[in-house]
């Protein structure tokens, strides 16, 4: 998904090195035209300039808000909204009031459409608004009393968009955990087009993910042998 349509073939050849996969994007005016065969999800990123230091050292340069859902894995606030019944932002905003409790998108936070790959066919739209950093602790603090904390939703988590000195903590070891679907494909593709993190930045940490993931696997094969 990061970064079909939205860099060049030298860009696109370092993120394929590190395992990203790559997703048709499409605009919302072709994702509406698509027929009864198609599901859409929604869901959104809130995000917040933050200008604080970790240790009074590592700039934290923005919050991101994901959470840990019911089945173990990292995805963005949202769901599957029925076209039938719902627009893109009233079937989102729905979901967004029982887990997030009191906010609600608009046509205005839209950011990308894109087919996923798989025996299901389905277009992954993703919303993105920027928030203060009060604000964004509010919808954590209001996340807390929903209907869905703890159910379906089991807490929010801010995304470390850091590297420490070892080249692991902080964002590629984040990238080293299960998300679900698109969620990581949505998470990298919104953070190079929103600039907020450097491309150089993304290749790196993919790589350190990935390298981080495959020691992992090699350290577990001689055991199940």
């Amino acid at each position: 998904m990061l970064l079909s349509g939205s860099g060049g073939d030298g860009v696109s050849a370092k993120m394929s090195t590190a395992a990203v996969p790559e997703l048709k994007q499409i605009s919302r005016v072709e994702a509406m035209r698509l027929g009864p065969g198609w599901s859409h999800s929604c869901h959104a990123m809130l995000y917040a300039a933050n200008p604080g230091q970790l240790f009074g050292r590592i700039p934290m340069r923005f919050s991101v808000l994901m959470q840990m859902r019911f089945d173990g894995l990292l995805g963005f606030p949202g769901g599957f909204v029925d076209r039938r019944f719902w627009s893109l932002e009233d079937g989102l905003n729905r979901v967004l009031g029982l887990g997030l409790g009191c906010l609600r998108l608009t046509e205005a936070d839209y950011l990308s459409s894109h087919l996923t790959e798989g025996p299901h066919r389905v277009v992954a739209h993703l919303y993105a608004r920027q928030l203060t950093l009060e604000q964004l602790h509010a919808v954590e603090i209001s996340a807390v009393h929903s209907r869905d904390h703890g159910l379906e939703v089991l807490g929010l988590v801010r995304v470390p968009l850091y590297t420490q000195k070892d080249r692991v903590g902080g964002f590629p070891n984040f990238l080293s955990n299960a998300f679900v679907s698109t969620a990581k494909c949505q998470l990298l593709f919104a953070l190079k087009v929103l600039n907020m993190m450097p491309e150089e930045k993304l290749v790196e940490a993919l790589a350190a993910a990935t390298e981080k993931q495959k020691k992992a696997l090699e350290k577990l094969l001689p055991a199940s042998s």
